[in-house]
C-alpha cells in the first residue's frame, strides 16, 4: 500500500479513538462489544492509508474481533458482579457458539471483500429493523428452548455474528427478550456471549489472512495491531460506564438512533458494491 502522510495517520488515529469510545459504551449499554460500530469506520479509515479495497473489509472484522476480546471480558465481568448474567444459558452455549464462529471463519477466508459487504449490510438491514421496531412486549414464548433448537440458535448467533464482526449482542439479546427474559438480564449474558465469539473469531481472523499480500504494516492477518493498541485502552475505560448506564437509563431513544445507525451503513456498503 502506498505510503501515508502524517495527516492521514493522525486522522486515521482519531477515528478509531473515536470509534473505541462509542465502542466501549455500547460494549456495556448494549452487550454488543461495539463491533457494529468499528467495522464500518474501520472500513472507511483503511482505505485513507490505501489498503486495497479487496481486504479492507476482512482487515476491519478480524480487528474488530481482536478488539471486542478485552471488551468483551471486562463488560461480561462487570454484568456477573451485579448478579445480572445466566450463566446456565451461557454455558449451554459453550460449544454451539464458537461452533458457529468456526464455520463462520472458514467462510470468511473464501469471500470476497464486497461480498463481506453485502453481507454486513443485509444483517445491519435486519438489526436495524430490529431495534426499530421491537417491542418488550413481544413474545414467541416464556422459556428459552432448550437440548437442539438452542443449540442451533447459539451457532447461527456464532455465525452471522463473526462476518459482521460483531460480540452477538443485538442477535442474543432479540433471542433471550423473545422468550421473556428481561432486558437486562439479556444485557448481561450477552456480553458474556460476546467472549464466545471474539476469542475465536479472533485467532480464525488471523488463520484467514495469514500471508496475504498487501497487509499494513504490523498486521497478523487480517488483525492490525495499529488499530487494536489505539482502541482497547479506550474501550476498556468506556465499557464500565455502558455497564452503568444500561442498569439507569431508558433505552428507547438510543435504540432507535442505533437502528438508524445501521440503516446508513447498509445503504452505505450496498452502495459501494454497486
Amino acid at each position: 500500500m502506498p505510503d501515508a502522510s502524517w495527516t492521514d495517520l493522525i486522522s486515521l488515529a482519531a477515528a478509531v479513538v473515536a470509534a473505541g469510545s462509542i465502542a466501549g459504551l455500547l460494549a456495556g449499554l448494549f452487550g454488543i462489544g461495539g463491533g457494529a460500530v468499528l467495522v464500518p469506520v474501520f472500513y472507511q479509515v483503511l482505505g485513507i492509508v490505501g489498503v486495497d479495497a479487496g481486504i479492507r473489509m476482512h482487515l476491519a472484522i478480524g480487528t474488530s474481533l481482536a478488539v471486542i476480546v478485552p471488551t468483551s471480558i471486562r463488560s461480561f465481568l462487570s454484568h456477573r458482579a451485579k448478579g445480572a448474567v445466566d450463566m446456565e444459558l451461557l454455558k449451554s452455549f459453550v460449544i454451539a457458539v464458537p461452533g458457529g464462529v468456526l464455520l463462520a471463519t472458514l467462510v470468511f477466508a473464501s469471500i470476497s471483500g464486497r461480498e463481506l459487504r453485502i453481507v454486513f449490510a443485509v444483517i445491519a438491514i435486519l438489526v436495524g429493523l430490529r431495534l426499530l421496531f421491537n417491542r418488550e412486549s413481544w413474545k414467541i414464548g416464556d422459556a428459552l428452548p432448550g437440548g437442539a433448537g438452542r443449540f442451533a440458535i447459539g451457532a447461527l448467533i456464532g455465525f452471522l455474528s463473526t462476518l459482521m464482526g460483531i460480540g452477538g449482542g443485538v442477535l442474543n439479546n432479540t433471542f433471550m427478550t423473545l422468550f421473556g427474559r428481561p432486558i437486562h438480564q439479556a444485557v448481561a449474558t450477552s456480553a458474556g456471549v460476546g467472549v464466545l465469539i471474539s476469542i475465536p473469531g479472533f485467532i480464525g481472523s488471523i488463520w484467514a489472512g495469514w500471508g496475504e499480500p498487501g497487509l499494513p504494516p504490523l498486521s497478523t492477518g487480517y488483525v492490525n495491531w495499529i488499530a487494536v493498541a489505539l482502541i482497547i485502552p479506550v474501550t476498556l475505560v468506556m465499557a464500565p460506564l455502558g455497564v452503568r448506564l444500561a442498569h439507569g437509563l431508558k433505552r428507547r431513544q438510543l435504540e432507535i438512533g442505533f437502528g438508524l445507525f445501521m440503516f446508513v451503513v447498509a445503504a452505505r456498503f450496498f452502495y459501494s458494491v454497486l
